[in-house]
């Protein structure tokens, strides 16, 4: 469903335990290295709704077990984890159980998939979209007994072993733009920073639709963008906060994994107002957050898990998610002064009515 499904734009969580002679674990240490795997016995049936499978037992051997990969920290009290944290509380709701393992690289992606499925898992997972590498196996026997959750952020192909779970970044990104632009305007500041990881189509897609909304409060808001080359590492994204204060930037958005509290925290000691990228952190006061952007993929999982425990989650469809119109994607400020968040909600309104076209106000003012 993340996606800002990359992040998102995306960036999740998620994972994998020790196959082989290891017995099932409810969880797999963020350091844990998948076994070697080959594609197994053909097994034959069709994967998620339409099987004829009373059930989530999508393998039939009388439980039911969820294995999640996450490209990022596992525990990373953001975007990755929330994806995690939502696994967990619905399996323990059902008695179900759940494989995970985060930090896959996506060059390991497709191997630590094939080692999920030799486990029997019914469902596997993909915290975010720098793992559709892993999607291939999904065609494979050894992933015939097992249904797909992939996050799209970007191109991903629709194939019939796949539900695709996505939303539209331009929404939530030109949306946490128009809240900066409310703060931004209320302080008298002009500038603004964005920092993320790899310079990928969706975070560079991020970046343009934030400044957009930026403008349309504050029309010669200027954005700088910093690309640290990776979102989890901590070190380059203080590096990039500490150059982007000393330009003088007032709003910092760290739209990062991993790295997100380390430069949060940085901003805070400058004096810079900070934005989180994909879950509510309006209650943190280390780092303090001033918005909160919420496209969470623990979120969306958790409404997929409800439709595959009812047997009701399709393989070969996709979900788009609409801001102003599901619960998620939304934004909101933190301590809303005045009528900021009056204006805040009128604008989501007017994305979720159509009235305002994001796609066509990104080329405008991006």
């Amino acid at each position: 469903m993340t996606s800002h499904s990359m992040l998102r734009r995306r960036v999740a969580a998620a994972g994998l335990a020790l196959a082989g002679a290891l017995a099932l674990s409810a969880c797999a240490d963020n350091a844990a290295t998948a076994p070697k795997a080959t594609p197994g016995a053909s097994g034959g049936s069709d994967s998620g709704s339409g099987s004829g499978l009373k059930g989530p037992d999508v393998n039939g051997d009388g439980k039911v077990v969820i294995g999640v990969l996450s490209p990022g920290d596992i525990n990373d009290r953001g975007y990755y984890q929330s994806f995690v944290d939502s696994a967990d509380a619905f399996a323990k709701e059902k008695g179900w159980t759940v494989v995970k393992r985060g930090s896959v690289p996506p060059s390991d992606a497709l191997t630590a998939a094939r080692a999920l499925c030799q486990q029997q898992v019914d469902l596997v997972a993909l915290g975010a979209s720098e793992l559709k590498t892993a999607i291939p196996a999904s065609e494979e026997p050894v992933c015939a007994k097992s249904a797909w959750y992939v996050p799209m952020q970007g191109n991903i192909d629709q194939t019939p072993r796949i539900v695709l779970s996505t939303d539209d970044p331009n929404q939530s990104m030109l949306v946490a733009g128009y809240a900066t632009g409310l703060k931004m305007k209320a302080a008298g500041h002009t500038k603004a920073g964005f920092i993320t990881g790899l310079k990928a189509d969706f975070s560079v897609a991020a970046s343009t639709a934030f400044l957009a909304g930026i403008r349309e409060v504050v029309p010669k808001a200027t954005l700088t963008t910093t690309y640290t080359g990776d979102f989890n590492d901590s070190a380059k994204a203080k590096e990039a906060t500490q150059a982007q204060l000393s330009q003088g930037v007032k709003v910092i958005y760290p739209y990062l994994g991993g790295a997100t509290d380390a430069s949060a925290n940085l901003a805070n000691a400058g004096g810079a107002l900070t934005l989180t990228p994909g879950t509510d952190r309006c209650d943190s006061n280390s780092p303090k957050f001033d918005i909160s952007v919420m496209f969470s993929p623990g979120d969306y999982f958790r409404a997929a898990l409800e439709e595959f425990a009812r047997h009701n989650l399709k393989m070969g469809t996709t979900r788009v998610w609409q801001l102003g119109v599901d619960p998620y994607p939304t934004v909101k400020i933190c301590d809303g002064q005045g009528d900021e968040d009056q204006q805040l909600a009128e604008f989501i309104k007017k994305i979720g009515s159509k009235e305002i076209d994001p796609a066509a106000e990104v080329k405008r003012l991006g």
